[in-house]
């Protein structure tokens, strides 16, 4: 989707990144990522010694993981802004002293800061890839009477996800991330937890969040959340993973904030990806009523008993 036609969401006089353009991370060993992302459904290339991550039938990049040696780690985060607010956004970056060289990994284009936590930050002129309204849900197929409603289990297609929904990652400062967001990214707080945890939408209209904080020792990626059209695909996308020998994980449920439903797959390297549906939508033309909650009332209403170690940052934390 072009970001000039009349289709794509914006709220005028408010400069903010757009989408949650892209996020790059390594891992020991390409072979098992590919594996991995192409028993999830999501359609993998290799380009120059790296791997993307697109879904099928959607032109953008949503991802990219390269090959070093040691834990996983997140490498840099790329935002995509409109063509019209790139000259203001330098000055804001500038302002803020956090402008930066480009990560060894990246390309040199758009602007470069390093955020609170370390991490390289690339904002980007690019297409909006954040939804501009609530996603569909699959239709439910017309069933005559006398005939089961739930298809057979040797003729169920594989559950291929629509597009990145968000990632969260964790933060040793969670305050202080969503501040940075607010005031340099230009994003907005949708629901938090006191310092625990923060979910963050854009004002040019996304899902109830693009990006969210978990509070850690360290910095690190804890999951991507990826769009399916029903809990029905969510159920079959967790059977699919354990049928390809990818066990762990947590769910089916429902969580609170946000509202999808989900199941989390836990990869080789102690992160997560989420099959996720119906989650809540912010529209550019509303102002959510961000709210403090209790976190019992931030993380789930249903579902299985939480993982003892699903919140536990396996990535380095950084030399003293």
């Amino acid at each position: 989707m072009n970001a000039d036609t009349k289709n794509v969401s914006r709220r005028t006089g408010v400069l903010a990144v757009h989408s949650l353009d892209r996020f790059v991370f390594s891992v020991p060993q390409l072979e098992e990522a590919e594996d991995f992302y192409r028993a999830f459904g999501l359609d993998v290339r290799r380009r120059d010694g790296q791997l993307d991550l697109f879904t099928f039938g959607h032109p953008h990049c949503w991802a990219t993981l390269v090959q070093r040696d040691g834990p996983k780690q997140l490498q840099y985060v790329r935002y995509g802004i409109f063509a019209d607010d790139a000259p203001a956004m330098q000055e804001r970056i500038n302002a803020s002293g956090r402008a930066s060289k480009p990560h060894p990994l990246g390309t040199a284009d758009g602007i470069w800061l390093t955020d609170p936590d370390g991490i390289a930050t690339q904002i980007v002129v690019a297409d909006k890839a954040s939804p501009s309204a609530k996603t569909v849900l699959a239709p439910r197929p017309r069933v005559a009477p006398g005939q089961g409603a739930s298809p057979k289990r040797s003729v169920v297609q594989k559950i291929q996800p629509r597009y990145l929904s968000h990632m969260l990652r964790f933060s040793p400062d969670v305050l202080r991330m969503t501040d940075f967001c607010k005031k340099v990214l230009g994003l907005r707080l949708s629901d938090s937890a006191g310092e625990g945890i923060a979910f963050i939408h854009t004002p040019h209209g996304s899902d109830h969040h693009l990006v969210a904080f978990a509070k850690s020792g360290a910095p690190g990626f804890h999951h991507s959340s990826w769009d399916v059209g029903s809990i029905h695909d969510v159920g079959l996308g967790a059977e699919q993973m354990r049928n390809a020998g990818y066990t762990k994980g947590w769910g089916v449920g429902r969580h609170v904030l946000g509202s999808n439903y989900f199941h989390y797959v836990r990869d080789p390297w102690g992160s997560y990806c989420e099959y996720s549906c119906d989650i809540d939508y912010v529209p550019h033309d509303l102002d959510w009523p961000t709210a403090d909650h209790h976190p019992e009332d931030a993380f789930y209403v249903w579902g299985p008993a939480v993982p003892e170690d699903f919140v536990t940052n396996f990535e380095p934390e950084p030399l003293p």
